[in-house]
């Protein structure tokens, strides 16, 4: 009697927790979609159907100026995440997708959008996510370039994708800082840091990498072998934070209260490797002034000195073409991965 209750109790399925988030993947019916090349967005006409490895996409509004002092349009927005998807989509396939949409373009309102909308195509495939609350949340994903063109349309400038992938969301692929200036705080200063950050992280045996934020700042990640939960990570990520501002107490601060924080520092902000936050996705668009593009840097280029508008939605497809992908180290079948599982047990 005592043996067949446990297996009933073995069968029931997984509620969520703090800690622990059951996730269901549910897929399109055509499958996975290549990538097609060389694809074109319409620019004599404002509505157009687009076929897509069997896929049929509905663009709508090509002609809206979303980039009004640039004179970029929302067709433009969807050419450039047509040219650079080959390299985009790796990145950001079997993850969950936050939507931050700007109907009105980029010096619009927005607003953030979770659960994939319908109707919808058949072929989107989603990401169901029970939280804590009991509350199931149906995240679209960008597994393909209809995928990728349906999720722009919709009004999306960047991409805001989980660290973890759908098949356990719980225990992400990487390790990230994302470092931003404070009040009064020049780019400079975050170069400074990232530099910091990375000689900190080599001390360690961690290889790190670093793009543009295409906003402010630099993010700098380290591909960890999957395994540490995202409490873990995020608590790991604080005491290291905490520890290099500490030591560097005049150019950085991991102070998280706004209010508290010391001006014309840099912000060591640990605190976005929280289970469910979001980063912008190597290669997003950013509703900037200059269509700027989180844009993986070498750090000789770093040290050189970049800017963020160096990287922009004019100019990354060529950089791309020229310099390859430089995040593919971090996309999860890439090695080597350190391993974060030891560093935990060693502190």
């Amino acid at each position: 009697m005592p043996r067949r209750a446990a297996r009933a109790t073995d069968t029931t399925p997984p509620r969520a927790s703090r800690d622990r988030h059951p996730a269901t993947r549910s897929r399109g019916r055509q499958g996975r979609a290549i990538v097609p090349r060389d694809v074109r967005i319409p620019r004599d006409r404002n509505d157009a159907v687009l076929e897509l490895g069997g896929r049929e996409v509905r663009l709508t509004n090509l002609r809206k100026v979303f980039w009004p002092e640039l004179g970029l349009t929302k067709g433009d927005l969807l050419q450039y995440y047509a040219d650079v998807a080959g390299a985009l989509i790796p990145h950001v396939r079997d993850r969950a997708m936050v939507m931050k949409r700007y109907p009105n373009g980029a010096a619009g309102d927005f607003f953030f959008m979770k659960r994939a909308p319908k109707p919808r195509p058949e072929w989107i495939e989603t990401c169901a996510i029970e939280h804590a609350s009991g509350s199931v949340i149906d995240f679209p994903m960008v597994q393909g370039l209809a995928s990728l063109l349906w999720v722009i349309n919709l009004g999306c400038i960047d991409l805001n994708e989980w660290y973890a992938r759908c098949d356990d969301v719980d225990r992400p692929d990487y390790l990230h800082f994302d470092l931003d200036p404070t009040e009064g705080a020049s780019f400079e200063q975050i170069r400074e840091a990232a530099l910091v950050v990375r000689a900190a992280l080599d001390a360690l045996g961690m290889p790190s990498h670093a793009k543009t934020t295409g906003s402010r700042g630099i993010h700098v990640y380290v591909p960890i072998v999957r395994g540490p939960t995202q409490k873990e990570v995020w608590t790991f990520a604080k005491r290291l934070s905490s520890d290099i501002a500490r030591r560097h107490p005049k150019l950085l601060t991991a102070v998280y209260a706004k209010t508290q924080r010391p001006a014309r520092r840099v912000l060591v902000d640990y605190n976005q490797n929280a289970w469910g936050r979001t980063l912008a996705s190597v290669y997003s668009v950013r509703p900037r002034p200059r269509a700027s593009v989180s844009t993986p840097v070498t750090w000789d280029e770093v040290a050189r000195g970049i800017e963020i508008e160096d990287f922009r939605i004019d100019n990354v497809p060529a950089r791309l073409s020229k310099v390859g992908d430089l995040w593919k180290p971090l996309l999860p079948t890439s090695r080597p991965r350190v391993d974060l599982a030891a560093a935990l047990t060693r502190d």
